[in-house]
């Protein structure tokens, strides 16, 4: 093992010190959020935004719990969406990748240009909104929460970069040994984008756990509502109770916690993605990384 230098401990001192600083930058937030979540609204206004509560309370979990069914549905229905959306992106973004990489292919030039002019113009949200509800007629059904994010021409142009870094003699040798096409994309393609595909799907997963656009837009079956959806509508709900309260009307607040719900409802809804998120950290660096070697 080599000695490293006066100088090179030195280094690496100040680079894990400076890491440090920065993860706790970035952690002391979340325990501030998880802190006023367990904090009465009272205790807020008295004491502010404290990282240990003066006093520990759930008021504001019970208050959000007052309807644990149609909670549990919102977290089944995002849940749902988040793995067949997160599949189904995959699946369609590795398979457009893979025909823009392909030299052997005669139009993987234009199939390129295409899908780099979708990042720039697209339809519109009227056209978009005509095409899932007037024809494909997906309005108030579970299809409608991922069919149309199915595709994402960043993603598809990023792991267009990392399979460009393949060697294309691999296809060439597997097409000499018979293998057919559908072999070669499953057998060989796939699994060496294990990276590109880690990072990839994770940024998929997020994007169909956050969302609750497609919801509001398509979505008016309450069993049929997301968990972003239903504390966004929470969110509104409390706003609107509070701003009747401001125009005078007599309501009663004392019993509905403000600050803490909605630093209850961050918890809920962040809380399922920071336990996947170090399952595929690994993978994250190297796939950007990979994928950034050709354009």
């Amino acid at each position: 093992m080599p000695i490293r230098s006066r100088a090179q401990q030195w280094f690496q001192g100040v680079n894990i010190t400076f890491f440090l600083f920065i993860s706790l930058i970035t952690i002391i937030p979340l325990i501030y959020v998880l802190s006023v979540s367990l904090t009465s609204d009272s205790d807020i206004v008295h004491y502010g935004y404290n990282l240990i509560p003066e006093h520990l309370t759930g008021k504001a979990y019970s208050y959000l719990l007052q309807t644990p069914k149609q909670l549990l549905s919102a977290y089944f229905i995002t849940i749902t969406v988040t793995v067949l959306g997160t599949v189904l992106s995959l699946i369609l973004t590795t398979s457009v990748a893979y025909v823009m990489t392909r030299r052997d292919y005669r139009y993987h030039r234009i199939t390129s240009f295409y899908v780099f002019f979708t990042m720039i113009f697209n339809g519109g949200l009227v056209p978009t909104y005509m095409v899932v509800t007037k024809i494909l007629h997906l309005q108030d059904t579970i299809f409608a929460l991922f069919l149309p994010y199915g595709v994402s021409a960043w993603f598809a142009m990023l792991m267009r970069g990392f399979l460009m870094s393949m060697p294309f003699e691999i296809i060439e040798s597997a097409k000499i040994d018979g293998a057919s096409e559908m072999r070669i994309f499953a057998g060989i393609i796939v699994p060496l984008s294990k990276p590109a595909l880690a990072t990839v799907g994770l940024f998929y997963a997020l994007g169909y756990w956050n969302d609750w656009w497609l919801a509001m837009l398509y979505i008016s079956d309450t069993n049929l509502v997301p968990l972003q959806y239903l504390l966004q509508s929470i969110m509104s709900n409390l706003e609107h109770l509070t701003s009747h309260m401001q125009a005078g009307l007599q309501i009663n607040l004392e019993q509905i916690p403000g600050e803490s719900v909605r630093m209850a409802m961050a918890v809920l809804a962040i809380g399922p993605m920071m336990f996947v998120f170090p399952f595929f950290q690994k993978y994250i660096v190297k796939g950007l990384t990979l994928g950034a070697v050709k354009g």
